[in-house]
């Protein structure tokens, strides 16, 4: 294999990995930031009170600012490790952000809590039990991607490596 298609390749699976590697530990900041809406039992099910509702958003909410916080990493990290075949290293970040997104929540939700309704049908009445870890809508989903090309276009547009002449 020619020399520039193995040093591609290398580049393509660093930064893949680099955006898993960064989803999954932003799955875990994720968790461990978040602060599950707490509901009750009542009849097999599960119901959050008005207060709780609130909290309910935080999930998505948090999800948002860590993704493009761990987004806007991976972005400059790419751009610094790889400034060389600019093209290639925007398709594997499009890729592997996208890919890190989708690792943080899995991640992010297999820490959390159980899914509430299926404790409810178990649980006695007004048994207080937290909620789960979701995301909601489609805006979450760009905040790692659109994270991580702001972080990767400043750096190759502001502060890359120079090429020599």
């Amino acid at each position: 294999m020619p020399q520039r298609v193995t040093s591609v390749l290398r580049q393509v699976v660093v930064v893949l990995l680099l955006c898993a590697v960064v989803g999954a530990l932003a799955g875990v900041v994720w968790q461990w930031v978040w602060t599950p809406p707490v509901g009750v039992s009542y009849q097999g099910d599960w119901t959050l009170d008005t207060a709780a509702l609130t909290d309910d958003f935080s999930g998505t909410g948090w999800y948002v600012v860590i993704g493009s916080a761990a987004g806007l990493l991976v972005g400059v990290a790419a751009g610094l490790l790889f400034d060389h075949d600019e093209l290639f290293t925007l398709g594997a970040v499009v890729v592997g952000s996208v890919l890190g997104a989708w690792v943080m929540k899995e991640v992010g939700v297999a820490l959390g809590p159980s899914d509430p309704l299926a404790v409810a049908r178990a649980a006695e009445d007004f048994t207080r039990i937290p909620g789960r870890l979701e995301v909601v809508g489609r805006s979450p989903w760009v905040a790692f991607p659109a994270g991580a090309l702001a972080g990767l276009a400043v750096t190759l547009l502001g502060v890359g490596h120079r090429r020599p002449g």
